[in-house]
């Protein structure tokens, strides 16, 4: 992720929700299709289960954002974790509308809008707070999908940050484009 300047606490989060939607794409792009419902153990949870999770996450906490309670009472989680997306352009559509409804209920906002109170489960938060559990939530499970996704691509993986052995290039790299850039 470039990194850009900014004062902007509502512009800097939609930058991070963006940059862990980016990353678990291009991790999932990298799951042979017949591993997306894959686990590692019976404990385990596998992507397509994951992202049904977020997206019934994303669902719940960002349509009518401000206006009421991020818990919809239409939202059942026990059976996000159940019947999983059964084939890669399932797992995606989910990804695709759950990310929606994140990226609709912020893109309105202003940097007015981190004082105001809104409700998860009943328990006020300001947006900001509101935004902040997300992203540690999302960049969570995220996490677990680039775990999995390096696990079932194995040998045909790619990094999708510094590869392993490469800081001193990547770095090198960095400070050439900085001189450039003078």
């Amino acid at each position: 992720m470039a990194h850009e300047f900014t004062t902007s606490y509502l512009k800097d989060s939609i930058e991070m929700f963006r940059y862990y939607k980016r990353l678990g794409e291009r991790a999932m792009a990298q799951v042979p299709d017949e591993a997306f419902a894959s686990t590692l153990d019976a404990e385990s949870n596998s992507i397509a289960t994951i992202v049904k999770h977020l997206a019934g996450n994303m669902r719940s906490r960002w349509s009518d954002f401000l206006n009421s309670d991020g818990e919809k009472p239409d939202r059942n989680r026990d059976t996000e974790f159940e019947a999983p997306p059964e084939n890669r352009a399932e797992v995606m559509d989910m990804w695709e509308a759950g990310w929606k409804h994140v990226f609709d209920a912020l893109t309105p906002l202003t940097d007015g809008d981190m004082e105001r109170t809104v409700s998860i489960r009943t328990e006020p938060h300001s947006v900001m707070q509101a935004i902040n559990r997300q992203v540690a939530h999302y960049s969570y499970h995220v996490g677990q999908i680039v775990y999995l996704a390096k696990h079932f691509a194995g040998d045909r993986w790619t990094a999708l940050t510094v590869p392993r052995g490469k800081s001193a290039d990547f770095t090198a790299r960095v400070a050439r484009r900085e001189i450039s850039q003078r």
